[in-house]
């Protein structure tokens, strides 16, 4: 075999395996990624049952459920992004998705805060999960200790709760929000 070729071969098999080692790398990171939303949706849907009774009860009822952790940030313009899991309930089927937002605002600061989703069926949920769901005004928001007590119902075949640290919003504010599934975390 030439040197020529022997060289040739030496780089091949050296961007293969530099090609391996990343994908393996992507595979661990991902892996951890996946098990750090699904902790958090965890104790996002703990913290949810304490505050409102009532979302435990439809929690009970729902096909399915989505949980969402997000940063909103704003300077006039607002804008956040986060990742979260939809779960279907019967099979523990989950997929990973991801959010993201932009709007307008007077202000300055940034917010920490997780999007519940209960879904009343598989039609509702399945929609959600192929064709993304953009929020579009989204008002009746109740904050303190009223969210915890206000009346939950499916509405349109969903039920959303926002966890802040003001407390928890029934039906919250989240207008200009678009979710959808992440093809990079959903990979194995």
């Amino acid at each position: 075999m030439s040197r020529r070729r022997l060289s040739f071969l030496f780089l091949v098999l050296t961007a293969l395996s530099v090609f391996l080692t990343n994908a393996e790398n992507d595979a661990e990171k991902n892996a951890e990624r996946r098990g750090r939303i699904n902790a958090t949706a965890g104790e996002t849907l703990e913290t949810l049952f304490e505050k409102s009774p009532k979302a435990k009860v439809l929690y009970d009822k729902a096909y399915g459920y989505a949980v969402f952790d997000n940063l909103k940030l704003s300077l006039f313009i607002s804008g956040g992004g986060g990742a979260g899991v939809a779960v279907e309930k019967t099979s523990g089927q989950r997929t990973y998705m991801k959010m993201g937002t932009i709007g307008l605002n007077i202000g300055l600061g940034g917010q920490k805060y997780q999007v519940v989703f209960l879904f009343q069926d598989k039609q509702t949920f399945d929609s959600f999960l192929n064709k993304g769901w953009k929020a579009e005004a989204q008002a009746n928001a109740v904050a303190g200790p009223a969210g915890a007590n206000a009346a939950a119902t499916f509405t349109n075949g969903m039920a959303v709760y926002q966890l802040t640290e003001a407390g928890l919003m029934l039906q919250a504010d989240i207008a200009g929000t678009k979710y959808w599934k992440s093809d990079k975390l959903n990979k194995p």
